[in-house]
């Protein structure tokens, strides 16, 4: 009986090997296609005086106290097409994490009343969990938003990230709506910041509710 107990110990041990091995590559690949959506389309050349002229024009994005923040020097020789797809990249991301964040904390708190609330509260065994139709309904429901988003994006004067259309009634020149966008702006970029903090935090921990409240 011992050496079946040590059997049925070294399994275990191997299981959650491989689970937490699984895991940090799922995550890897996580990594990678977030930079991958960041990545140039094309490289053009662009003199440093029309960066800076772009930067001048451009009022949304570009807060204190770090101002125009690209440590990494990305924005070099890009056109305004390219600078254009930057922020329209950043915005997206920025609303998706901002969305994933609010996920978050609402699966661990115990709210999922999908699928008769059998699924996990830890949101990375949930999606570990959930069944095959839940994945398709989530593929299908990001695909055709992806797809109306295209066909937004076609329309004449389209301001990049600007899906609802407000552009067509308001202008940068409203200080209120400047005020406005940099505020989801900056939002995103930090529920970005912080979603992988939680997600890093859940992988290598198995913390995933609020640490800051936990004790």
């Amino acid at each position: 009986s011992t050496t079946l107990q040590l059997k049925d110990i070294n399994n275990h041990q191997r299981s959650t090997i491989n689970h937490q091995l699984n895991m940090k590559i799922a995550a890897l690949l996580t990594l990678i296609g977030s930079a991958a959506a960041f990545a140039p389309a094309a490289q053009t050349t662009k003199s440093g005086s029309s960066l800076a002229a772009w930067k001048d024009e451009t009022v949304v994005g570009i807060t204190p106290p770090v101002g125009f923040f690209d440590p990494m020097g990305l924005s070099s020789g890009k056109s305004d097409g390219i600078m254009s797809h930057y922020r329209e990249a950043e915005l997206k991301h920025g609303r998706v994490a901002m969305a994933a964040c609010l996920g978050w904390y609402i699966t661990a708190a115990g709210v999922h009343p999908a699928f008769h609330s059998e699924l996990s509260s830890d949101p990375l065994q949930a999606a570990q969990d959930l069944p095959f139709v839940g994945w398709l309904q989530f593929i299908l429901g990001c695909g055709a938003i992806e797809w109306l988003a295209q066909k937004i994006k076609d329309r004449p004067g389209y301001v990049p990230g600007d899906i609802l259309g407000a552009s067509y009634w308001v202008d940068d020149s409203d200080e209120g709506w400047v005020d406005y966008q940099n505020k989801e702006i900056n939002n995103g970029r930090l529920a970005m910041l912080a979603f992988m903090g939680i997600f890093v935090q859940d992988l290598s921990f198995g913390d995933y509710g609020d640490e800051i409240f936990k004790h």
